[in-house]
């Protein structure tokens, strides 16, 4: 395999609107017209939708410092790249915003984008943020946030399948090894073979999670990906882009975005089975070494998961 330098800029855009302050600037220099952005909590058509949404979180959140810690990507400029973009940010509360009124905590948190590029322009992307950490750090609970945007009338309407617009990038990312490998690995933790996990993961394993959780081992990870299968038994799971890589001074990585759709039918992280509609948009980052999995990190949106399983409960 030939193994091509990293797009330049991938991991300087991000500060360059953030933390430069470069705002619709920048946005409209990186991110084309009509961007299709694709969250949980909905869907942002244009650049000046997403650009609103910027600064939206930068009044919640000014100080925000955000720590590209991998890119993992594949194609070329001039079909154009697939980049996932893993990013652990710090903050202190001290705006307004979707999260409440200002607490002045400091907190942490990752965000995963999906971004397909372009002629220098992303011009497709999804984004997954960690709303279970920076609630829990600002002292609400997941589910009485969600409770409480419903009845204020606040809540967004969550993406779903049928809400989803298609864009630009219509691949699913490379073939490579790697990739290849952890899409199996969700795969059959997704058909309830949790056998995968000693046959898989490192027995060192350490593990990212939603909510903030930091963790270790085999039984950890089982902890996770039983339950949120056991309260969807029934949803369809999907796999939507596979990306793996293998560059200098690094371990073999992939990436794999993903989706569960189907009825909240079992007891889990979401309580009690309310029968409700949910789709959840799901995103994991690994590293594998010489005893399987040896760092793992997903993320799923905690309060736009609630949002839907409230919703939908008779």
């Amino acid at each position: 395999m030939v193994v091509q330098p990293l797009p330049t800029g991938s991991l300087g855009i991000t500060e360059e609107i953030w933390e430069g302050r470069g705002l619709a600037a920048k946005m409209r220099e990186f991110y084309a017209p009509d961007v299709i952005v694709r969250t949980p909590g909905g869907l942002r058509i244009g650049e000046p939708a997403a650009t609103r949404e910027t600064m939206e979180m930068l009044h919640a959140f000014p100080d925000r410092e955000l720590l590209g810690e991998d890119v993992i990507w594949c194609g070329d400029p001039a079909t154009g790249i697939l980049s996932s973009h893993r990013v652990l940010s710090t903050a202190t509360h001290r705006g307004d915003g979707p999260f409440g009124p200002p607490t002045r905590r400091r907190l942490r948190f990752r965000t995963i984008s999906d971004c397909f590029s372009q002629g220098g322009k992303i011009c497709d992307a999804w984004r997954v943020c960690d709303s279970g950490a920076i609630l829990r750090q600002i002292g609400q609970d997941p589910q009485e946030w969600a409770a409480a945007r419903i009845e204020g009338g606040a809540a967004e309407t969550p993406l779903t399948p049928a809400r989803d617009r298609g864009g630009p990038y219509d691949g699913q990312g490379n073939d490579e090894p790697t990739g290849a490998r952890l899409a199996d690995l969700l795969a059959r933790l997704m058909e309830a073979e949790f056998s995968v996990v000693p046959a898989e993961y490192d027995r060192a394993c350490a593990l990212s999670y939603p909510g903030g959780v930091e963790t270790q081992g085999q039984a950890a990870a089982d902890r996770f990906w039983l339950p949120l299968r056991a309260a969807f038994p029934a949803a369809v799971f999907a796999i939507h882009h596979v990306i793996g890589r293998e560059d200098p001074l690094m371990p073999p990585r992939a990436a794999v975005r993903w989706s569960l759709t189907g009825p909240h039918e079992g007891w889990g992280p979401f309580g009690a089975p309310s029968g409700a509609q949910v789709h959840v948009m799901g995103v994991t980052h690994a590293e594998f070494g010489p005893r399987g999995l040896r760092r793992e990190w997903t993320l799923y949106d905690e309060g736009a998961v609630w949002i839907q399983v409230l919703n939908g409960r008779p």
